[in-house]
Parts: C-alpha cells; structure tokens; sequence
C-alpha cells in the first residue's frame, strides 16, 4: 500500500511505513491517524435506505458482452464465443459461466448504458471509485492529494463515525502500477479521511490484522491504565503548549483505544469463527474469502466496504479473453458474489445493503487478433443488488453491438450519486478541501429506475 503523505514533503509511504504510522505507532495502542476523522456526535443527515453500501470493482474492466450484455444476434467479429443463458426473470439473460448470478436475478438491476469518456485504467478508476465525470485540476494517472475524494472520504467527512470507526474499508488489495492508481484516498480532503486499506489475503491460513490486535504483554486493563497516563500527560502538554496537534493526536489515541477495547471491528475481521461449509460455499480463494469478510464488515455496520476483484488490472483481457472469463476470472467471481448475496438476503440483511458490481469501463465490441477485447469506455453494465432497488430489470440499451448507448446514457456521477444517496446524504453537499475552496462533493443524478421511477 502507498499513502499519500501530504505533511511529508508530497511523497509515498511504503505500505510497511503506513500501517506503522497509522496503526501501531503510538505505544502499542494501535490504530491512530487512519481512523483520524472528525468526532462529532450527531451525523448532519437522517439514516438513508441503507446501512451498507459493498463496490465490487473488477479492476482492469470486464468485458460488458460476455457477462451482463450479450449480443448473440451481433457480427461474428463482436458477438463472441458465449450465448447468453436464462435467469429466473423472465427475459433477463446474462452469460453462461454465471449460474449463482443466473438464479439471483430478481434481486439485482443490469445498467447496460453507463458511459464515460476515457478508457484509461487509472483515470476510469478514478472516475467510477469517486463518482466523478471530469478529473479535477492537477490530478494524473497517480494517486496524490488533487485527486477527488473516494465515496467513503466523502462520507466520513460529512457524516464522521463518533467513535473514531472509519466509514470506509478497502480490501484486500491496493490498486498499483508501481504507483498508486488515482481515486483511492481521501484526495484533496486530507489524510484524515483517507479509508483503511486492509492489504492481506482472507484465504490465507494465518489470515489477521495486526493492526487490531493488542501488543504482547497488552489487556483491556493495562490499556485503559496507559490511556489514563496519556491523558494526564497531555492535559500537561495542551496547558503549556495550547497545540492543537497535541487535541488532535489525543483524539486519535483516544479512538484508538476506544477500537481496540470495544473489539467488535476486531472480531469482524476474525473470518476463522466462520463454519468450514459457509468458507466453502463462499470459495477458498481470495476473491471469495474476500465477499465473505464483507458480509462479516457488513454485519458489524461498516458503512462501505470496496473489495477489489483481483491485483491492478486483472480483468484486462486483451488476449485470451473467453478462456480467461472461463476458467480463471468468471468462477471465483461468480461464487463469492452470488454466496454474499445469498447470505445477506437469509440474514434479512439484504434491504439494507446495496451492492454495486462495476468496472472502471467496458471492452471493445470487436475481438482482436489474439481473442481478446480492448479498452472500451462508450459504453459497458454496472450490476446493483439489494439496497432497496427494484430487481429483476434491465435498465437501458447499447446497441446490437454493445458499442455506444441507445438509450439515456449514465455517467459515473451518477453512479456516485446513487450510493450518496443511498446512504442518506445529499450527493451535492459542499465539501472543503485542504486549501479551504469548497467544492460541491457530486454532480450526478440518482439512478431513478432503480427504484422504479421513470
């Protein structure tokens, strides 16, 4: 992992440093200058529909006409290797290596008209991870401090957790190119609101999170009695200094105590409590250990968790592409997302939870000379499940070669929009960056015929 480190010269922390600095840097308590939101009480906007919002990003851009729109009746040069097979909605057909999805169907809602306008890995990641259409002044292709802030900085900063909790985890891996892609961060907010980056396999055998677990030598007891020093010290120091950097670092020490002795946040990562048989059912590989920790996040309230669906790019199929679907790609994929859904839907957690299934664009309609698809953001599908949307539909059209939109196009502000909005807040709430210039946080519009309006 890389953080950004605005306050250390503009440059890169590697991911040892980071979890350092921002997890057990401060005598063995753990957990300080991630979770380094603002702790107010109330949060500025009622409950919206959901309590969770889970992003399945498929890094490296699915193929849209082998999965969720394809295109049987299309040229051989397009249409592809797969046919489309039925779903338990009638007239809702998606690709053939999807059977979990294929009985789903009437819990979730096919967007076959999202479009941007720029098929480029880091800056489509940017776009569809933040919910903007257009990148800001400064950003590039790298992860620095211009970039917009990610849908949980968005949210930690309006509605912060008062307990010191982040709003937002992203796991299990962080998006790189020997730099870190844009749109993963807090951006132009701040490192306060940066979301925790959990960078570890939940398949492995000795799968924990250090960063939550106390020190050896460490209990509930001897914490609070260092907390009670610390706080004595830093009474001192604030007198005589009047710093505000020492309230702030009390804060986050404060937070972090407050985390490690709760322990609920711990023990949703404890993914080892869970029976052989649902581990099972989920996949033992890391995509699907991955969704089976998010419906554990989930269940402990968090309000969103991104799961990336492999390392950077692992979905860019430019050769191979329909053996790779096949065999590699689509299984793990398909098992651990329709398992999530399953579970949510038993548990009576489903209405709450809104899943968005996306890529940062599509892939191009015409099949190249090495069976692969290229970058192709005219148009491409977003999948959104749970959350209070109407199932069972279709929303929009592409063309009879999945190659442009002919119906209303939707944006990736839009998208952003949708999951403000389903979280309770107002997509175009002002937000301040570092530099104090406000900023309206999104510029998009719901996606009405989730919910089944026109």
């Amino acid at each position: 992992m890389h953080d950004y480190d605005a306050e250390h010269g503009g440059g890169f922390l590697t991911r040892r440093e980071s979890l350092q600095v921002g997890f057990s840097g401060f005598l063995g308590l753990g957990l300080a200058d991630v979770l380094a939101g603002r702790s107010s009480g109330e949060s500025r906007l009622p409950r919206g529909r959901v309590r969770s919002v889970v992003l399945v990003f498929l890094t490296g851009a699915p193929a849209h006409q082998d999965m969720w729109d394809l295109k049987p009746d299309g040229p051989s040069s397009t249409r592809g290797e797969f046919r489309p097979v039925a779903t338990n909605v009638p007239g809702v057909e998606i690709g053939p290596h999807m059977p979990g999805m294929a009985r789903l169907a009437d819990k979730y809602a096919i967007v076959r008209s999202m479009r941007h306008s720029i098929p480029s890995h880091e800056l489509g990641t940017h776009r569809m991870l933040t919910g903007i259409n257009k990148e800001p002044p400064g950003a590039t292709h790298m992860a620095s401090r211009n970039d917009w802030p990610c849908f949980s900085a968005g949210l930690q900063y309006l509605r912060p957790n008062a307990e010191g909790r982040p709003q937002g985890i992203m796991l299990p891996t962080y998006l790189n190119n020997g730099y870190g892609f844009c749109g993963q961060t807090a951006g132009f907010l701040g490192a306060d609101y940066d979301p925790w980056h959990v960078i570890k396999d939940p398949n492995s055998k000795n799968f924990r999170v250090d960063e939550l677990e106390f020190r050896p030598g460490l209990s509930v007891g001897r914490l609070t009695d260092r907390r009670r020093l610390l706080q004595s010290i830093d009474a001192q120091r604030e007198t005589l200094a009047g710093s505000q950097r020492v309230s702030d670092l009390s804060r986050r020490m404060q937070q972090a105590h407050d985390i490690l002795v709760d322990g609920s946040l711990r023990d949703s990562f404890d993914i080892a409590r869970e029976a052989d048989e649902t581990r099972d059912r989920y996949g033992r590989h890391t995509f699907g250990q991955s969704m089976l920790l998010a419906r554990r996040l989930v269940e402990s309230e968090m309000p969103i968790v991104q799961v990336n669906v492999g390392h950077m790019n692992k979905w860019d199929t430019h050769g191979n592409n329909f053996k790779r679907l096949e065999s590699e790609l689509l299984p793990p994929f398909e098992k651990g997302l329709s398992s999530l859904v399953t579970d949510l839907s038993d548990r009576g957690l489903l209405d709450e939870t809104l899943i968005v299934v996306t890529g940062e664009f599509g892939r191009t309609p015409k099949i190249n000379k090495n069976a692969g698809r290229d970058h192709w953001s005219r148009v491409f599908s977003a999948v959104f499940i749970g959350g209070g949307i109407q199932g069972g539909q279709v929303i929009g059209a592409s063309d009879k070669m999945a190659s442009d939109p002919v119906t209303r196009a939707y944006y990736p502000a839009d998208m952003g929009a949708t999951i403000y909005s389903a979280l309770g807040l107002d997509p175009s709430s002002q937000v301040v960056d570092r530099l104090g210039r406000p900023h309206q946080l999104n510029k998009g519009e719901v996606i009405a015929p989730l919910y089944g309006a026109g």
